[in-house]
């Protein structure tokens, strides 16, 4: 069976096993088929999982393919965000990018993009008009730079005639004896004469009478009086040109080779030919001065012509040594939040935190495999979305524990307290998964680049979170029950159940709401576009490490005399290995900043890490989806919102959501850090973490509502906020020590979403 098929029938055997699972209410049977579950996913992930990534011997040679693809950012590579550029019609009107065009440009670049990276170029569209590149291991500044003229090289190639008696007609119009003949041009001949420029009007036929989509096979040839590119046509082209360089023969007159609107070279054909014109369909084209590299970028864009013009519009760029160290980093928060997280279940929970670090680390095993099983590409930011995911995962066992306190307080008996609790804490799990996973989503369909894989591993963690903190360690406790072992359950309880008025406080806290929303507005409005990174205005942004030591005060020296000292903003930061240094500046501006460093610091030992070019309009685009991104997402909370409970519920929550958003970009404005596009994620994963403490305040006020439909609704409200507080406080702590780990060891680039 292929690996498609065992992966289907492997799936379908989960699906079915899940399906028994929540059918059947016998003990026994519910216990034996969560471990085969549980095992089933483990050996499947495992399975898929190894190696993770690629294994190369001593001199760099691939032993075995990887399961994991890294993106760029992980493995060094560069990509560009590439844009068509509509062709305007003959009555002026702009022709509309087709999908047929950006088909056409898309094979045009895989074959162009071949021979670099040491691995397959990924080359996908990304809207309507634009086509995303990522090529790994290129990053070397010159093959950069090469890599943009190969992508940007049109090749229009056309053949058109020109009459024989150009010259003449050329001279009397220049002196205004006569107008341009109907159908005919003006064009300026530039082509190389015994190693020397030489330049010559001549009038062509605006028609073509052959393109450059009939080059069956081009390839650069070196001769005695210099390099000359050679073609070969299709059948077709070659009926045509034979019919073309016939005509040209009979009428003794030239024929101009026009390369992206220039005419490169306007040869004649002999007398010879005047019959059957030049048979075969191979032709040459010669002169305009080239050498070895420019004939054999002509021949590589002639054999891959490419109809429409484009425009690279954002180049991000990462070599594999801030790679490396950017694996690490992520290796290293990982783990820490793992630990800490780990550490605070074990002394808070003592025996059943056991449970619970089980359950977590088949988690990692379950995303990790996922990622594995669907050929994703793991980013840095998709690490983020793991060690966030581990909080979601600790966030639903800390509601069940928390349940499960409340029902030993009750006078319960274990094995009923754990049955009741998992029952009552289903609801607000689910619905908190819920929210989490629309927010995900939306970001997924919208984002781009590796905040795509940010969205995509945290809602494959979002997934198995729901089915580590249900499935796995109740399928542990039922084990534990059935062998005699767990005859008293123990916790700490650091924050007990409270009688606090909320509701009677409510105005001051509205107050002390309303003071730092507006301040943080406040902020915000007077930073301006300074709020906004390279991502959302547009500019270059360069990263690099020195041998020696350097300072922000010694690379604004070294810019002295260039104008980017005054204009650039410079920044140091720290990696999971070493010290980094960050510039920001114009767009456009990254090759002169880089000439400039290398010249003025010559003896410190400069490596250029990664490099960043966003244009403004991209810029522009990326700030609206983000926009739209974070509006959707909201939008898709409220609805929900409004369905599990009540529309007034819907509009507390979306107020909340608003309140917490803005004091967070307040408190981000008032650090002076810039908004990235990994911002949009981390908003997101704020309004998921905010919207999660609110539904299980909800669904205890719901509740209470039920139980006692004739009580005060401020009474419930108010008990309700007390009975989940601990949770609450609990809760945002697992994940706030995540968090936390992100921060101090993820390195420089989620540094900022950390925060």
């Amino acid at each position: 069976m292929n690996s498609a098929g065992f992966t289907f029938t492997y799936g379908i055997s989960i699906l079915i096993l899940l399906g028994w699972y929540f059918a059947t209410d016998e003990e026994k049977r519910k216990r034996t088929l969560g471990t085969v579950l549980t095992l089933v996913i483990i050996v499947f992930c495992f399975i898929n999982i190894y190696p993770p990534f690629d294994v190369r011997d001593s001199s760099g040679k691939l032993i075995k393919t990887g399961r994991i693809h890294l993106g760029l950012d992980l493995q060094g590579g560069t990509s560009f965000l590439v844009r068509l550029t509509p062709l305007p019609e003959d009555d002026g009107s702009v022709r509309p990018i087709t999908p047929q065009m950006v088909d056409q440009a898309v094979e045009a670049f895989r074959k162009r993009m071949d021979p670099y990276g040491t691995s397959e170029p990924i080359i996908i569209p990304q809207g309507s008009d634009s086509i995303l590149v990522q090529i790994p291991g290129l990053h070397d500044a010159d093959q950069v730079a090469d890599a943009k003229k190969q992508l940007e090289q049109v090749a229009k190639l056309e053949f058109k005639l020109v009459p024989a008696n150009s010259a003449e007609l050329v001279a009397a119009i220049e002196a205004k004896q006569r107008a341009i003949p109907a159908g005919y041009e003006l064009a300026t001949l530039s082509e190389s004469r015994n190693g020397k420029p030489f330049e010559q009007k001549i009038l062509i036929e605006k028609k073509s009478r052959l393109d450059g989509t009939h080059v069956k096979k081009a390839f650069a040839v070196q001769e005695t009086d210099g390099w000359i590119v050679s073609m070969h046509f299709d059948s077709d082209g070659a009926k045509e040109f034979a019919t073309l360089t016939r005509q040209v023969a009979i009428d003794h007159s030239q024929m101009a080779i026009v390369l992206d609107g220039r005419v490169i070279s306007a040869p004649g054909v002999d007398e010879r030919y005047a019959e059957t014109g030049i048979m075969g369909g191979d032709a040459q084209i010669s002169g305009g001065g080239m050498d070895q590299k420019s004939s054999n970028e002509l021949a590589t864009a002639l054999q891959n012509p490419l109809q429409t013009p484009v425009k690279i519009m954002d180049t991000r760029s990462s070599s594999a040594t801030l790679g490396a160290d950017s694996i690490k980093s992520g290796i290293y928060s990982a783990l820490a939040g793992l630990v800490l997280v780990a550490i605070f279940m074990i002394l808070y929970y003592h025996v059943v935190g056991f449970i619970a670090i089980v359950a977590l680390v088949i988690n990692c095993v379950m995303v990790v495999g996922s990622l594995a099983i669907f050929n994703s590409v793991l980013t840095l930011p998709g690490i983020a979305g793991l060690i966030l995911s581990l909080g979601i995962a600790i966030d639903a066992n800390v509601l069940i524990y928390e349940r499960l306190r409340e029902e030993l307080d009750h006078g319960k008996a274990i094995r009923p307290a754990v049955d009741a609790s998992y029952g009552k804490a289903f609801s607000a799990i689910f619905d908190a998964h819920v929210t989490q996973f629309l927010t995900a989503a939306v970001l997924f369909w919208l984002a781009s680049g590796p905040v795509k894989g940010f969205a995509l591993t945290l809602t494959i963690g979002i997934v198995a979170s729901m089915f580590s903190s249900l499935l796995i360690t109740y399928t542990c406790f039922s084990w534990i029950f059935a062998a005699g072992w767990l005859r008293k359950i123990t916790m700490l309880h650091l924050i007990p159940a409270q009688a606090f008025d909320f509701v009677g406080h409510s105005k001051k806290f509205m107050t002390i709401s309303a003071v730092l929303v507006l301040g943080s507005i406040g902020i915000i409005a007077m930073r301006g576009e300074k709020n906004l990174g390279a991502d959302f205005r547009g500019g270059d942004q360069i990263i690099f490490t020195a041998q020696q030591k350097l300072t922000v005060s010694d690379v604004l020296k070294a810019l002295e005399g260039t104008g980017f000292d005054k204009t650039s903003v410079i920044q140091e930061q720290k990696s999971a290995t070493e010290d980094l240094l960050t510039i920001r500046n114009e767009y456009g501006t990254a090759d002169k900043i880089q000439d400039a460093l290398k010249k003025n610091l010559s003896s410190a030992g400069l490596e250029f890490q990664a490099t960043t070019t966003v244009g403004s309009l991209v810029g522009k685009e990326l700030a609206t989806r983000s926009a739209l991104a974070l509006g959707i997402g909201l939008i898709c909370i409220f609805v929900y919102v409004a369905a599990r409970f009540e529309t007034s519920f819907a509009i507390g929550a979306i107020v909340a959501l608003a309140h917490d958003l803005i004091i967070v970009l307040g408190c981000f404005s008032l650090a002076g850090r810039e908004l990235s596009l990994i911002m949009v994620g981390a908003l997101l994963s704020i309004a998921g973490y905010s919207i999660n403490d609110k539904v299980v305040v909800f669904d205890r006020i719901r509740s209470g509502l039920r139980d006692n439909p004739g009580g005060n609704t401020a009474s419930i409200i108010n008990t309700s906020i007390n009975e989940t507080l601990s949770r609450t406080i609990l809760t945002g702590g697992t994940a706030f020590l995540t968090v936390v780990a992100l921060y101090l060891f993820g390195g420089p680039v989620l540094n900022d979403f950390a925060f």
